[in-house]
């Protein structure tokens, strides 16, 4: 197998290619002559959100391994290519993937297990994504945590530490990540949870941030999953590099993810489709990552939950579930805010779209496009994980009917979505129970969901 000190050497021996190069030629040619060669120019079916092809996935995935093989990863500090033959990429598959592994400590610990599509097996749910004020932190991480259906805990992020702006690549950021590793232990402590595993660091735009999170007394543990994020497309760099020496030196294993960008340098859901297949097997090999993401997204409107990026999702997925026992992640990127239904519509179709797709784990929450300070709460994440675990074993075809049916409760504003409101607002901060209001929400999106065919308890 290549090691990672091969990898090392291939950032610093491999063909030169200037980013802009990259970016503008290189792979928007290859994504371009990798769909023609395939015969998959123009297969997107924005109709059927949730791909029920068989033939069509594999096609795929054929595409998108030959992609990885061809094109490869480009190290931005040195400007150049990271390449492997496809024999290694198949050695990679084979015996450097793992089909599970085992997070967490104590009652806490768990195991994550490939899943394929349809599978009757629950995927596993981790909470998502969110910047919150200082002031409020330890609440929200609090009452997210204290949810027993999350299974992997994402730590929320905040702009300032103790009032000063985080300034990445500063010492800032490297006391953040100290910081960060400290109080989300704290909000396992007192939810009752200590030994859940979490994945973080989640605020670490560079490297320092998960260096300090790592490197602390009360750091993230051996247990716990380092977080490893590739730059679109199809791209690494020397801080990511020290991510990876940094969370096997801890013992740990890594969680990757990559957007492929729908309107970017890739184009069409077609191109996204083939690049996240792509970068799910160089994400392997590069990063080291035993949980992988190829996450979509759609520039249009900034999420992933519109016809087109659900159905280049699912074929990506597809595409992976069903021609290895790779671990794969799924994201939902919504773009509407708290206590409105179309936060809960929207993270629905994903759910609904991942599970039956294959993946192991799922992440629901990017509440408000994880963009608007305080703009997340507890209920939705709750509401994620209940359809995520319920729907496991649904047929393709039924989630896809499922999801044709909400789609038409949101799509038409997500390009001007409600913001909704904050926690502080959708909360009462004493009990940190929810209002009346969006419980209400909650249920009555639910009993709609049920009676779609969703098999959610009231």
């Amino acid at each position: 197998m290549v090691s990672f000190l091969e990898v090392l050497d291939r950032a610093h021996s491999g063909p030169v290619c200037e980013v802009e190069k990259w970016d503008k030629h290189i792979i928007p040619t290859h994504v371009k002559e990798k769909l023609r060669e395939h015969g998959l120019t123009k297969t997107c079916d924005p109709a059927n959100s949730v791909n029920t092809d068989d033939t069509l996935a594999d096609e795929f995935w054929k595409a998108g391994f030959e992609f990885a093989a061809d094109t490869g990863m480009l190290c931005l500090d040195t400007e150049r290519t990271i390449k492997f033959t496809e024999e290694e990429l198949k050695e990679a598959i084979r015996y450097q993937a793992p089909s599970e592994i085992t997070i967490g400590e104590g009652t806490e610990k768990l195991v994550v297990k490939a899943r394929k599509p349809e599978d009757p097996q629950p995927p596993l749910f981790r909470s998502g994504f969110g910047v919150v004020s200082e002031e409020h932190y330890m609440e929200l991480m609090q009452a997210m945590a204290s949810l027993k259906i999350i299974d992997l805990v994402t730590p929320l992020t905040t702009s300032t530490l103790h009032g000063r702006p985080i300034l990445a690549g500063s010492p800032y950021e490297s006391l953040a990540g100290i910081n960060e590793a400290a109080k989300v232990k704290e909000a396992l402590r007192r939810a009752g949870r200590l030994g859940a595993p979490i994945i973080g660091v989640a605020l670490s735009p560079t490297e320092y941030g998960l260096l300090g999170g790592y490197g602390a007394l009360h750091g993230y543990a051996r247990s716990d999953m380092g977080l490893a994020l590739a730059v679109t497309e199809l791209k690494t760099s020397y801080g990511l590099l020290h991510k990876v020496v940094r969370i096997q030196g801890n013992g740990s294993y890594i969680y990757g993810g990559h957007w492929s960008m729908i309107g970017g340098y890739v184009g069409p859901p077609e191109g996204a489709a083939l690049a996240a297949v792509a970068a799910v097997l160089l994400q392997l090999l590069v990063h080291r990552c035993a949980l992988i993401s190829g996450v979509i997204y759609d520039v249009r409107y900034g999420g992933n939950v519109g016809r087109d990026a659900l159905w280049a999702a699912s074929v990506a997925e597809q595409a992976v579930s069903r021609n290895t026992h790779l671990l794969i992640g799924g994201v939902t990127s919504q773009v509407s805010g708290p206590c409105t239904r179309e936060v809960l519509y929207e993270m629905a179709a994903g759910a609904l779209e991942q599970v039956a797709s294959g993946c192991a784990v799922q992440c629901g929450n990017r509440s408000a496009g994880g963009k608007h300070v305080d703009h997340i709460t507890p209920l939705e994440q709750k509401f994620a994980a209940e359809v995520s675990k319920s729907c496991a074993g649904m047929k393709r075809t039924e989630a896809n009917d499922v999801v044709k049916a909400i789609l038409p409760r949101y799509e038409e504003k997500l390009r001007n979505p409600p913001l909704g409101k904050t926690f502080m607002e959708c909360y009462n901060l004493k009990t940190l129970k929810p209002t009346e209001e969006w419980l209400s929400l909650y249920r009555e999106v639910k009993r709609q969901l049920a009676d779609l065919g969703v098999p959610l308890q009231a």
